[in-house]
């Protein structure tokens, strides 16, 4: 009984003390301004702590460079680098980039490697408004391969070069040099003038006839793959090309559809064009022999593929008593004649302007006065006038085409009475025909001459209008670039060999065509078709098609001219046909040889002996 009564007393005494205890703790409780200087000093303690850790981190890295440190360093790159291992022990062994523009181009080159990393054209901007870049997100590799005294294989693009930016007068000056030590060096050296896209380069070394082996080949590799600037990434595509110079003069290039190489011996320069730009290296001391390969990166004109073509050049060095020393030059910019033209170093070549008379023709005529116009009038109102100045220049050659043409139209009914009446002797039906031709004036052969005198132009404002860089982004109508296509309408589907959208010009040029055949070649189609001749009424519609199809995702600007000579054209046949031409005289022209004998040359009268003769044979067959 006394021990459960203990037990209740203790009980209650427990409880008592701790109500206590949290009246106590209740009581003691810190107060507002007590809880701040605690959480002050809490902060002061961690940022003593966070002090010493920094402090700790600095003295590693201050121990990390000390000559003790820089020399394990250097031995244990050594072993993999040999006499280059100092180039990796220097604060420039990072990815970091040095930056040189000028007004026209904003390059960057990287310490690892020592070359461009980008390159961009600051005055142009791409089909989707982006900025133009020839070299960008690792689409270009430069790299030199070479052998080292103690049997090791390095690739410059794998090490570190050391940059120094500096001036001479008005010029930029970016010295990349890949060193052993502070005197023995490789380097790469980049001369960038004001307001030009062409850069002095240079590659030499100097100090290093006991480092690196000359009796190993010393390879220089370019890699790039060209970027798509066009809406049309086919027609962009077809005029992407690599071209070269060698041999003291010779042109040459690689296929512009499929995969292919070359190998070339005394190398000048050459082009990674991509149709509107151009990457060009030149040299002052020729390659001996250099590796092209170029491989096509467009499988399906239906996909819109980042790139075009990828090109590759390697080419091999030839030290001079252990030493490098080459003076080149690099050219990033437009692919525009008059710019390539002013370097006077034949790199216009690259441009596709037609070979022999074609491309002389377009370099001497028509673009110095496409230049002319266009400095002074839109590029749409320059193609006309252009258009309109060539006609007249082809007017007297023209006139005589177009005459004979009508001619031709006022015989039709003779010509349809002989043929009737010879049908069983072709041989005969030829003879009446040419005697015809020779009373009345005319003659077929008067209408093919002058048409084939005005082929070499017709040719060559066909190559000059894709390369015209001058109407690039040009807009004229509804066409808001005259060097890519006029699309009026999308397809929700996809047509082989004309694309999805719809091109209104080359349904205008089109059109234009079909009613200068229905006047010209249509009118043969009165006739009985000949044997062995094409049959007329197909080319009348083969030729139109061919235009809707082939120009659909070609230049506008070619398509205008099309459309305006066409024009012009059938505006001549109307004026000859109605105000120059008459049938009556022609006729009476005829009569009057019929009635008068004509006194025939010797040759006349042979030809006309041998055509005799041929007939007999015909008839006692």
């Amino acid at each position: 009984m006394e021990e459960k009564k203990f037990d209740k007393q203790s009980m209650i005494g427990f409880l008592l003390i701790g109500a206590i205890l949290l009246f106590m703790l209740w009581q003691n409780q810190p107060s507002d301004e007590e809880l701040a200087a605690q959480k002050a000093q809490e902060e002061q303690v961690e940022a003593h702590e966070a002090a010493a850790e920094k402090a700790s981190q600095t003295d590693a890295v201050v121990e990390s460079t000390t000559p003790q440190n820089d020399s394990l360093a250097l031995e244990r790159y050594k072993a993999t680098l040999g006499s280059f291992a100092y180039s990796a022990t220097l604060p420039s062994a990072t990815d970091d980039v040095t930056e040189l523009e000028n007004d026209v181009l904003a390059l960057k080159v990287s310490n690892k490697g020592g070359f461009i990393t980008e390159a961009r054209l600051k005055n142009f901007k791409s089909y989707d408004s982006v900025p133009v870049y020839l070299i960008k997100d690792g689409n270009s590799r430069f790299n030199l391969t070479f052998s080292t005294t103690d049997n090791r294989t390095l690739n410059s693009e794998n090490l570190y070069f050391e940059p120094s930016l500096s001036k001479e007068g008005e010029n930029q000056v970016l010295s990349m040099k890949l060193k052993v030590s502070d005197s023995e060096y490789l380097e790469y050296r980049y001369t960038l003038k004001p307001d030009d896209y062409m850069m002095g380069f240079g590659i030499k070394t100097v100090g290093l006839q006991n480092v690196v082996n000359t009796s190993q080949p010393i390879n220089l590799d370019w890699q790039l793959k060209g970027y798509r600037h066009a809406k049309s990434i086919t027609y962009e595509n077809r005029y992407t090309r690599l071209t070269y110079e060698y041999e003291e003069g010779d042109h040459d290039k690689l296929s512009q559809t499929g995969d292919d190489d070359a190998i070339e011996t005394n190398v000048d320069w050459f082009n990674f064009r991509q149709h509107f730009f151009s990457s060009i290296l030149l040299t002052d001391q020729p390659f001996d022999e250099v590796r092209f390969s170029s491989k096509n990166l467009v499988e399906d004109e239906e996909v819109d593929t980042v790139y075009t073509k990828q090109y590759a050049a390697n080419m091999q060095l030839k030290p001079v008593n252990g030493e490098l020393n080459y003076a080149m030059d690099f050219y990033y910019g437009p692919t525009d004649y008059q710019i390539l033209n002013n370097y006077d170093r034949d790199i216009d070549e690259a441009m596709p302007l037609g070979w022999g008379i074609f491309g002389v023709i377009n370099k001497y005529l028509i673009i110095p006065f496409f230049n002319f116009l266009i400095a002074y009038f839109p590029a749409g109102i320059a193609i006309i006038l252009l258009t309109i100045s060539i006609k007249l220049l082809l007017s007297p050659v023209q006139y005589k085409q177009y005459l004979s043409q009508g001619k031709m139209k006022v015989l039709r009914p003779e010509i349809n009475e002989i043929n009737e009446k010879y049908a069983d002797n072709p041989m005969k039906k030829q003879q009446e025909t040419m005697k015809l031709y020779s009373k009345a004036g005319a003659s077929p052969l008067s209408g093919c001459i002058p048409g084939l005198l005005q082929i070499p132009v017709f040719y060559a404002l066909f190559t000059f209008f894709p390369s015209a860089f001058a109407l690039r982004h040009k807009s004229f109508l509804w066409a808001d670039d005259l060097s890519s296509y006029d699309k009026i309408a999308d397809l929700p589907f996809h047509i082989p060999f004309y694309g999805d959208h719809v091109s209104l010009f080359p349904i205008l040029a089109s059109i234009a065509i079909f009613i200068y055949m229905t006047m010209t070649t249509g009118q043969s189609m009165q006739q009985a078709q000949q044997p062995g001749m094409p049959n007329m009424k197909f080319l009348m519609y083969l030729s139109p098609i061919m235009m809707l199809f082939f120009f659909n995702n070609y230049a506008s600007g070619l398509s205008l001219y099309y459309f305006i000579s066409n024009l012009i054209t059938i505006g001549i046949m109307l004026v000859i046909k109605n105000f120059i031409l008459d049938e009556d005289k022609i006729h009476a022209k005829i009569a009057t040889a019929k009635a008068k004998p004509k006194k025939k040359s010797k040759f006349s009268q042979k030809f006309s002996e041998m055509m005799e003769q041929a007939e007999k044979q015909q008839r006692n067959k």
